[in-house]
């Protein structure tokens, strides 16, 4: 068995080679400036989602402010760039005044919900997530309040095609390190609390500790795609911190893959696709205008037919068929 193992791990390692190298290739082959949008959005809601299933996957934890995070990210560099220069200096003092905030605001949070049920979690986040909103609408001084401002990027992400290769290497570089980190020791903990929280907290794990390094990892993480989220507009306001980022999020990841990493990746192409596509048939096609409710439609679909997303079907497919031709290998 650990041998098929190692062979499936090659093969999918293979396939998500030639599709980063097919990723690299893709601006030479199609020029459409509006295709290089998307894929980039992609890449960057690709990131956030996996920070998602950091929380929702691998510990067991949801949360219905995640987009706090991504707020925080998206207004740090965005006032940073726009009270500055418009350089690479500032723009990385930016996400690291993001990434600073949100192991702050992920400690806090942390803290005082942690130790109670899940659902506590989700509430206080939801309620984080809402005050952020407030004071990004009410502090005009510093955020503009509800019309948000425009800023100028650093030229060297000025350029899309560019960008969209930064995006692209973020989100290679940011897989790799939440896989290192997932298979890790603190990563199998997570997993076991995510399983069974009562027997991990009797086998004398501090369960609080490891929660808050996951709360404190997803929240970093969501910080920087809100960061490289602004780049691609330009232009911020309090809707980075609305309930629907979150609910993207959980979207793609459901669509995806829980607790998978990949999954999250794919669950964003495949809701970015749909929503691009019924979106541009909506301009000739009127019923296609409301293409949340197909959005939504996709969604039921998906959970019904796939409750372990697509990720996970095609392992439990593919260890079905595995399992009855070896029952004689040595486990």
């Amino acid at each position: 068995m650990t041998l098929l193992n190692s062979k499936n791990n090659k093969m999918y390692f293979y396939i998500g080679l030639l599709l980063i190298v097919g990723l690299c290739l893709f601006p030479f082959i199609n020029d459409s400036r509006s295709m290089l949008i998307l894929y980039t959005q992609i890449f960057i809601f690709a990131i956030f989602a996996m920070s998602f299933d950091i929380l929702l996957g691998y510990t067991g934890i949801v949360s219905f402010g995640h987009c706090m995070f991504f707020g925080i990210g998206a207004y740090s560099a965005a006032i940073t760039l726009n009270t500055n220069e418009n350089s690479m200096g500032f723009f990385l003092l930016g996400i690291l005044i993001g990434a600073v905030l949100a192991v702050i605001v992920s400690y806090i949070v942390g803290m005082l919900s942690l130790r109670l049920q899940s659902h506590f979690y989700a509430m206080l986040t939801l309620g984080f997530a809402e005050l952020f909103h407030v004071i990004a609408e009410k502090w005009r001084s510093l955020t503009r309040g509800g019309e948000g401002f425009t800023f100028r990027v650093p030229e060297f992400l000025s350029d899309r095609l560019t960008f969209y290769y930064v995006a692209l290497i973020s989100l290679v570089l940011i897989y790799i390190l939440l896989r290192l980190f997932t298979t890790s020791s603190v990563g199998k903990v997570l997993r076991a609390i995510s399983q069974n929280e009562q027997r991990v907290e009797a086998l004398g794990f501090k369960v609080l500790h490891y929660k808050l390094i996951s709360s404190i990892v997803a929240g970093v993480v969501a910080a920087y795609s809100g960061a490289l989220y602004v780049i691609t507009l330009r232009f911020v306001d309090p809707s980075v911190f609305s309930i629907e980022i979150t609910l993207d999020a959980l979207l793609m990841t459901m669509i995806g893959g829980v607790g998978t990493l990949i999954g999250p990746i794919l669950g964003s192409a495949s809701v970015e696709f749909f929503q691009h596509y019924l979106s541009q048939l909506g301009k000739t096609i009127p019923i296609f205008e409301r293409w949340t409710l197909f959005l939504g439609l996709l969604y039921i679909i998906v959970i019904l037919g796939f409750p372990k997303g697509i990720v996970g079907t095609i392992k439990s497919r593919t260890q079905r068929k595995i399992t009855p031709k070896n029952k004689d290998l040595p486990m």
